[in-house]
């Protein structure tokens, strides 16, 4: 393959939701464009997560632009599910997907992308980054915890309960991922939730079709160039069925952290020490933006600073999918594609201005 054929408009790097919605658009236009994506198959992060993880919202909430995904409004999709779905998705729309490439590094030389991959090099006028955050997952650093000779997972690693079953495990994260970790693992293993807050539960009947309405308000307010409203917060954790049993068997309570972490266990606040067997880690991610630090744009908090989701200090550079400050609930199903739209609005402006004019 020669450069000028590893040349296109416009890269995306990922080929997850958010880099297939930026696809669906991309599509629409006649730009020449591909997408990059690490992973060996179609799914994005949806093929690493544990097996029995539920969407927090139901599969009509949960699709990407221009296709419904199958179940209605009622049925929350399995992990499996999900990953089908963007499979499924991919190939409807017949998206132009090279993989497995790793994105190593981008460079800007003379007004032209570079992306640096493990194999050939490919060249853009513009570049979106779909890359997510679940190759960076984060561990908060507890003294001591070095010296745990137990187990410890973060739940990017975390597949299911049976290799827990009757030991001692502690679920660490308040999050709808801790909370769905520790309605599962309770039921094999003497299990302790720890959030760094008392849990915040939405009501049973909100879930994620709540951030889609917030989603879409907030994005008439700002096509119609007026102050978005601030998006409440019902609370945290989504009860998707599991979690719900989890609260009717009574197990659904969290304490505190623990101080710091020993070889055997852990030391709680009152000085209490305990054995535990397991630690899993529900701590979050950062977003994977290894690949951009050769631009000189990701600062102390890992983040680029952006306006929308277009990047302030390098305009041909957009970031896509990586939650409110890339575009409000954009790190979901229900709400990546009105940032994925907005996005190719302003690509297309930039390397088409006579067209849009």
């Amino acid at each position: 393959m020669t450069d000028s054929e590893r040349h296109r408009e416009v890269v995306v790097i990922g080929g997850g939701q958010a880099g297939l919605a930026t696809g669906f658009y991309l599509r629409r236009t006649d730009l020449s464009w591909l997408i990059l994506d690490d992973q060996a198959g179609p799914g994005g992060a949806w093929r690493r997560t544990w097996d029995s993880l539920r969407l927090f919202s139901p599969a009509r909430f949960s699709s990407l632009p221009g296709w419904l995904m199958p179940g209605g409004a009622d049925t929350y999709p399995t992990r499996d599910e999900a990953a089908d779905y963007l499979a499924r998705y991919e190939t409807r729309y017949g998206f132009p997907v090279e993989r497995p490439v790793h994105a190593r590094a981008v460079t800007r030389e003379e007004g032209i992308f570079r992306i640096a991959t493990d194999g050939a090099t490919w060249t853009a006028d513009a570049v979106v980054s779909a890359t997510g955050s679940w190759a960076h997952p984060v561990v908060p650093d507890v003294p001591g915890r070095e010296t745990f000779l137990g187990v410890q997972i973060h739940s990017a690693e975390y597949r299911g309960p049976d290799a827990f079953a009757g030991r001692r495990v502690l679920v660490v994260g308040g999050g709808n991922s801790g909370a769905q970790v520790l309605a599962e693992v309770s039921r094999v293993a003497d299990a302790t939730w720890i959030t760094l807050d008392e849990p915040r539960f939405l009501p049973d009947h909100v879930d994620g079709r709540y951030l889609f309405d917030q989603a879409t308000e907030i994005y008439r307010a700002q096509k119609e160039g007026r102050p978005p409203p601030p998006p409440a917060n019902l609370g945290d954790v989504v009860m998707v069925p599991p979690v719900r049993e989890a609260r009717d068997r009574g197990v659904l309570r969290a304490v505190r952290p623990f101080a710091r972490m020993t070889e055997r266990g852990v030391v709680w606040p009152d000085g209490r020490a305990e054995d535990v067997d397991a630690v899993i880690w529900c701590t979050g991610y950062r977003a994977a933006l290894e690949h951009l630090r050769s631009l000189g744009l990701v600062d102390a908090d890992g983040r680029v600073a952006v306006r929308g989701t277009r990047a302030v200090r390098e305009p041909m550079l957009w970031l896509v999918g990586y939650g409110n400050w890339t575009g409000f609930a954009s790190a979901t199903l229900v709400a990546v594609g009105r940032s994925a739209r907005a996005t190719v609005d302003e690509i297309a402006s930039a390397l088409r201005p006579a067209d849009v004019a």
